[in-house]
């Protein structure tokens, strides 16, 4: 049986737009031919998990996730597996904007990834 409560389909949707925004970034960041470009690809992972309205959140390098939601953070239950997922993949990210070259950057792509990789919404 599959209870919908009004709010929460829509909340479940745009984390989990925000989760595969976010994860196609890592991945990005994976790709990218320098470590700056990989940094700006971890801030999109970041702003898509943090949302507008949270000091981490960074308009100045753009938002990935504009109008999906307000941050996966925030469309998930606060005391949930996913959300701790979620915090944990939020903790990698904002380490490795401090990454210095791109093998760094490579590995903490493979790290993000592989945390929101392991996210299942329901899908």
């Amino acid at each position: 049986m599959l209870l919908i409560l009004p709010g929460i389909g829509f909340a479940a949707g745009s984390a989990q737009q925000e989760l595969a925004t976010a994860t196609t970034h890592a991945q990005m960041a994976a790709d990218a031919a320098n470590a700056a470009t990989a940094v700006m690809h971890f801030h999109h992972v970041i702003n898509c998990l943090v949302g507008p309205k949270s000091k981490l959140f960074d308009a100045d390098v753009g938002n990935p996730c504009k109008d999906m939601g307000n941050g996966a953070l925030n469309d998930v239950p606060r005391k949930s597996a996913t959300h701790a997922k979620l915090l944990h993949a939020l903790t990698i990210a904002e380490q490795a904007l401090h990454a210095k070259n791109i093998t760094a950057t490579q590995q903490y792509s493979a790290e993000i990834s592989k945390v929101l990789k392991s996210i299942n919404l329901g899908e």
